[in-house]
């Protein structure tokens, strides 16, 4: 338990997460909200705006398990502040871009940042609460995300006169101002300094992660954390074009857009909160059924009040699935390792992000339709949600190790 004079600094702590989580919201969500006028300007069929969805992914991924491995090294903050600007600095860049190689370098990079900067926010929440609160504090952080993916929507249904680019100067400069805040306030975590002669070997963090206590469950993670990124990000980025195509107006789009992301920081929240009150089965069957069910209603409904119901549900559970997943993650592995863990499972992750807007882009391409995209999905949660179900029963070894280890 923390003592009474450090919980202000566990509360700043997971109060500056969550802000900076509310950035990548919004950078995220940023290329779809942009993609019907950088495709119009750049004259982008389906599938080439497919890869402009994931070259951001494409920085995610390294930049996800080499964050948590140099922050298990160096420190969480230090590596922090830097993803922070240099996600804020290539956001800016995305603003310039000139052509359409420019425009996928730019994003390559800006994900880099993105990347590094999830799995110490995930990592720094977790070690700032108490052990009664931590899968909430890691919801309430991660809960940031699709907030900032509403902020990002409500600023696409405005028309700037300037355009698309608008919305990467705000994802750009924001990000600069709040670097200085987590330079100037953000605490390193006090589990890592205990753990700081452990962290100087390496070979451990690597080989930690498939241990005989949590190689299952490494597994396990992993396969889930794919199957649910490749459904969300299939949503966040595709979701705007697909309404659009189904004949919604560009207004009646954000409406869908802001219930999507409200309802998957509610969901964040809830499934947390579930965790903690000891009902984690009931969490991931509400979140993964529920995901099945919306998915459908995304893909056939024809009633703009039956489609704001399923996109509502939709961000709830899916978000609601991958706070699951994430505030999981951290209990799973030894402090000196914890970081490294989480970039791991958050980088698996993306190779699933990567594939669901590709694949979105070829099955839209070859006139499957919202419905066909939509239903594709099915299998692949799944599997995620019987992996999911298997993490949260207890029946695995893999429990969180004493930091003092």
């Amino acid at each position: 338990m923390q003592s009474r004079g450090n919980l202000p600094r566990g509360a700043a702590t997971i109060a500056l997460c969550f802000i900076t989580a509310l950035l990548e919201g919004l950078d995220l969500q940023s290329v779809g909200i942009a993609a019907p006028g950088i495709g119009a300007e750049f004259k982008l069929a389906p599938a080439m705006m497919g890869w402009v969805f994931s070259a951001g992914l494409v920085g995610l991924l390294p930049g996800a398990f080499f964050g948590g491995w140099l922050a298990d090294r160096i420190g969480r903050k230090t590596v922090l502040v830097w993803a922070v600007l240099l996600f804020g600095v290539f956001s800016l860049a995305t603003a310039h871009a000139w052509d359409y190689p420019t425009l996928l370098a730019a994003r390559v990079v800006t994900g880099l940042g993105l990347g590094a900067a999830l799995p110490l926010l995930i990592a720094m929440s977790s070690e700032a609460a108490d052990p009664g609160i931590r899968n909430t504090a890691v919801s309430l952080t991660y809960c940031g995300v699709p907030l900032g993916g509403a902020i990002a929507a409500v600023l696409g249904m405005v028309e700037f006169d300037s355009g698309w680019r608008v919305i990467f100067y705000i994802g750009g400069l924001a990000p600069l101002a709040v670097a200085l805040l987590l330079f100037f306030l953000l605490h390193e975590s006090a589990s890592f300094s205990r753990q700081e002669a452990v962290a100087a070997q390496p070979d451990r963090r690597i080989s930690g992660l498939f241990g005989d206590q949590v190689r299952q469950s490494t597994l396990l993670l992993w396969l889930a954390c794919f199957f649910t990124l490749t459904v969300l990000y299939m949503l966040l980025n595709w979701l705007p074009s697909l309404l659009i195509g189904q004949g919604y107006s560009r207004s009646q789009t954000g409406v869908i857009q802001v219930l999507f992301n409200v309802g998957g920081a509610l969901g964040s929240i809830m499934s947390g909160r579930m965790v903690d009150r000891e009902r984690p089965l009931l969490a991931v069957a509400i979140v993964y059924a529920g995901m099945l069910l919306s998915l459908a209603g995304l893909g056939l409904s024809s009633s703009f009040t039956l489609m704001l119901a399923a996109g509502f549900a939709a961000g709830y559970c899916a978000v609601g699935a991958q706070a699951l997943l994430y505030a999981r993650a951290p209990a799973l592995y030894a402090t000196a390792i914890r970081a490294t863990g989480v970039g791991a499972s958050v980088s698996i992750g993306r190779l699933g992000a990567m594939a669901g807007p590709l694949v979105a882009g070829q099955l839209l391409a070859a006139g499957a339709g919202a419905a066909g995209v939509m239903l594709s999905a099915a299998p692949g949660l799944v599997v995620a949600a019987i992996c999911a179900w298997k993490l949260s029963g207890g029946r695995l070894s893999g429990r969180a190790v004493p930091s003092t280890r």
